[in-house]
């Protein structure tokens, strides 16, 4: 997954794919100017440029109106590629699109954001919540900040990637699992920890045992 990006950042974002769906061409940058009351075209282009570095536009300079959305399906611009993420890298930023394992096809509205991504849960931590070993859970990338206790959020711990309920507690991160069999993770000042976004949705493929005992 690209860098978080700053509120304005993804306002802007979200109005070229807005923007791509209705005319099937980019707004020009004197138009991201007059839609955000920027006047400088240089903080605009400035701005495109933080979107490109961060992995989530491509550029042409020379061109007035020269951006590609990446992950965006152009062919079929009211739908977007949600990448699927395995095994993560530790550090900022924690996703990179280009390691993804797959991508999938999703109309935006359940998607919910151009940033938005999946995992593939590993283990029973959480199945009093539903979740379980091999589904697939959808994650909008949020600030810290954003979260409320209580709340499922998608974290990394180190080179590996998890889904628990965040809580902090007294200065101190507790994820907790949704199952009496695991323990709460205490998340420690020297961890190489991170919160990769909220929990927004779930997928699951069920197999042919599954709908025959659900049949049944």
């Amino acid at each position: 997954m690209p860098e978080p990006l700053s509120k304005i950042e993804r306002r802007i974002l979200d109005y070229l794919i807005d923007y791509l769906k209705r005319n099937t061409y980019q707004p020009s940058i004197r138009e991201i100017g007059r839609r955000f009351g920027i006047r400088s075209t240089k903080t605009v282009s400035e701005y495109l440029q933080v979107l490109a570095d961060k992995g989530y536009i491509e550029r042409e300079a020379s061109r007035s109106r020269g951006v590609r959305i990446v992950g965006l399906e152009l062919n079929n611009p009211r739908t977007i590629n949600v990448p699927l993420y395995g095994k993560i890298a530790a550090g900022s930023p924690a996703l990179i699109r280009d390691r993804a394992d797959e991508e999938f096809t999703l109309d935006p509205k359940l998607a919910g954001s151009s940033e938005s991504f999946f995992l593939e849960v590993r283990g029973e931590s959480m199945e009093a919540m539903g979740i379980l070993d091999g589904d697939l859970v959808l994650v909008e990338p949020v600030g810290v900040h954003e979260i409320r206790n209580g709340e499922i959020v998608a974290a990394r711990l180190g080179d590996e990637a998890t889904v628990k309920r965040y809580f902090a507690r007294d200065g101190q991160v507790v994820l907790e699992p949704a199952n009496t069999d695991f323990a709460p993770i205490l998340v420690n000042q020297d961890d190489d920890f991170g919160v990769l976004g909220r929990v927004t949705g779930l997928f699951r493929r069920f197999t042919t045992e599954q709908t025959e005992a659900i049949g049944g």
